[in-house]
């Protein structure tokens, strides 16, 4: 798959979630009920729940239906929203990795590709996109013990698809702030752990990656809520997410009072975090550990 495709596949996402919005202002604008809305395109009220959330993809005669329920009467209008559903519709790349792959997960990879800026805190492992292979298949086969080792090869697969975004012809920029337990907790034999850590140097001297790294030494911070990813996107209208990743399940959070809370924690950790260049002071500190 070129740069490209993956781009267009992941902005698909984006405009779900871009067309989405836009149903919903149109609806409340309206005063129209979800329930009314269901009844109109023969749907139920979930169903213009996820809808209006860009969970799910879109037939162009359901927004149609909608955008005549809410008076949408004018040409270009429904022209460009009816041009908005048919991009939201294009398959991800990662589709092709449904069988290992949760629902609540494709959404994520559909933002992350689509993210001009993502920021994340991590504590218990390194985050995805900055694994090794080894450290990689190390982190999946403790999660899924007993798992056949074809799963736990695909499930790496991805993980290293994944990456590609990172090496893509519109990049984003990657701040990642990692507690030093993520570092120190091991995964793998010790040959893992410093591939990984030599990967951290490597990848940190990246113009468009940021690398900083918690030490326990500093002591209680910002942090204590947990890891958390925070996705910037290019198109002005799209606010930023903040993602929060359960056991079974995922939390996307846009509303601007808990994204500005989340923010704010970012912050004091990129503040109080040691700079790039001492961090990898720490990083070669721990690889002459192990």
């Amino acid at each position: 798959m070129t740069a490209g495709e993956s781009s267009g596949a992941s902005g698909s996402v984006v405009r779900r979630i871009l067309l989405g919005s836009q149903l919903r202002r149109l609806r409340e604008s309206r005063g129209i009920t979800r329930e009314a809305a269901g009844y109109s395109i023969r749907a139920s009220e979930s169903k213009i729940s996820r809808m209006e959330l860009g969970r799910v993809s879109f037939k162009a005669r359901d927004v149609e239906d909608l955008l005549t329920l809410y008076g949408v009467c004018d040409d270009a209008e429904r022209g460009s929203l009816l041009g908005l559903a048919r991009e939201a519709n294009v398959a991800g790349w990662w589709h092709s990795f449904g069988d290992v792959l949760p629902g609540w997960f494709q959404t994520y990879i559909g933002l992350e590709g689509a993210a001009s800026l993502i920021r994340i805190y991590e504590v218990q492992f390194v985050h995805g996109l900055l694994q090794t292979e080894a450290y990689a298949h190390a982190v999946v086969t403790r999660g899924m013990p007993g798992a056949p080792v074809a799963e736990i090869d695909r499930r790496v697969a991805l993980r290293l698809e994944r990456q590609k975004v990172l090496v893509s012809e519109n990049a984003p920029h990657l701040h990642a702030v990692l507690d030093e337990a993520a570092l120190r907790r091991p995964y793998g034999d010790r040959a893992v752990m410093q591939g990984q850590l030599r990967h951290l140097i490597e990848i940190s001297e990246h113009p468009n990656v940021t690398l900083q790294v918690m030490p326990f030494s500093y002591g209680g911070h910002a942090g204590e809520s947990g890891a958390f990813t925070m996705l910037s996107f290019p198109e002005s209208d799209l606010s930023d997410v903040v993602y929060l990743e359960q056991l079974t399940s995922a939390l996307y959070l846009d509303k601007r009072e808990e994204v500005g809370q989340y923010g704010r924690v970012m912050e004091r950790l990129q503040k109080d975090s040691p700079d790039p260049a001492e961090s990898r002071d720490l990083l070669r500190g721990l690889l002459q550990l192990g």
